[in-house]
């Protein structure tokens, strides 16, 4: 990795219009060339193998990030260094392409992103994201996203043409309904209001988008479950899923300290209704239970979703991408006859 003495700005860009002030913590970027542009995923508890994560790090500075251990693999730390130093991968691209040319690839579906946000602020001005469409979009290589930004209406055309060539689905994350709740828990990500939005601009461009309800904090934002699915599928979206707050050994103190910040009258509350639906921890990691709870506070919240999913005819669906078409094919220059 090297250092960006002059990063771009994320506050100024073609595509990016910035909600709110500039943030106090001074942005970092570090550029490295990626060795590969494929992730494989292990973990039962998602649905798909492979992913492509253009960023290391997320401005987004969402508070309970499950990604924030990944950090320090890089010998960063899960707090402010996940928020501020983000490593850009510029080849990423390129590597995608290397991946499809080999003779093993049969065209899985691929996610963007497994890790951190692929259309977080510095998407604006590096358009990585866009580039592996492209690249997606060429070989008909069936892709899903996940995003918490509206910047991902930038590409409308490329998802659409990628929909129905091959196979495609956006899920916008929104745990919250209220703009100023979310504002104080996920910072720098596009409000609510503009997740709802961007839900409608996809469904009119005809295409798939669901909404997940990740991750919904006990004693926080549980009780807006039916407000964020009714206002969703008003907006046009299709399906919805519901994950429960993780909270791995980094994350946590991180977590605690936004919320005793923003909500110190809520803060013991919400410990106590996480304990009663971790049973008694803080948070679990096997495999099967880690995106879900137990007890009757978690059977309450789970019927809650599922009432109010089944009444506004959402299709229930799962964290991940699931099953494609078999589109799959290796474009090939045409040779001139002249």
């Amino acid at each position: 990795m090297r250092p960006i003495d002059n990063p771009p700005n994320p506050f100024e860009a073609a595509h990016l219009e910035w909600e709110g002030p500039p943030p106090p913590a001074k942005l970092e970027v570090y550029e490295e060339e990626a060795r590969s542009a494929l992730s494989r995923n292990e973990s039962p508890d998602v649905g798909f193998r492979w992913s492509v994560n253009p960023y290391r790090g997320c401005f987004h500075a969402c508070a309970y990030c499950y990604a924030r251990p990944s950090h320090g693999y890089l010998g960063f730390g899960a707090g402010t260094d996940f928020d501020r130093k983000i490593v850009v991968k510029r080849n990423i691209a390129e590597r995608l392409r290397a991946a499809f040319e080999r003779p093993s690839w049969r065209g899985e579906p691929i996610a963007l992103s497994g890790n951190t946000d692929c259309y977080q602020p510095l998407e604006a001005s590096y358009g990585l994201t866009r580039a592996c469409l492209e690249v997606c979009a060429a070989y008909r290589n069936p892709v899903g996203v996940i995003t918490k930004s509206k910047l991902v209406r930038r590409d409308v055309d490329l998802l659409g043409q990628l929909h129905r060539q091959a196979w495609c689905r956006v899920v916008v994350s929104v745990p919250f309904a209220d703009d100023a709740m979310a504002r104080a828990i996920e910072p720098f990500a596009s409000s609510p209001s503009k997740r709802f939005e961007t839900i409608g601009v996809l469904a009119d461009a005809g295409i798939p988008v669901g909404v997940s309800l990740g991750p919904v904090i006990p004693g926080l934002n549980d009780d807006q479950v039916p407000a964020i699915l009714e206002r969703a599928a008003r907006a046009g979206a299709q399906s919805a899923f519901l994950i429960l707050l993780r909270l791995p050994r980094e994350v946590g103190p991180v977590f605690d300290a936004r919320l005793e910040e923003a909500f110190p009258l809520r803060a013991s509350k919400v410990r106590s209704a996480l304990w009663s639906v971790r049973g008694g921890k803080v948070n679990e990691s096997r495999f099967g239970a880690r995106m879900r709870g137990q007890g009757p506070r978690w059977d309450a919240i789970a019927q809650l979703f599922e009432q109010h999913r089944r009444r506004l005819g959402l299709a229930a669906s799962e964290p991940g991408i699931g099953a494609a078409p078999a589109s799959f094919r290796r474009p090939r220059r045409q040779l001139s006859l002249f």
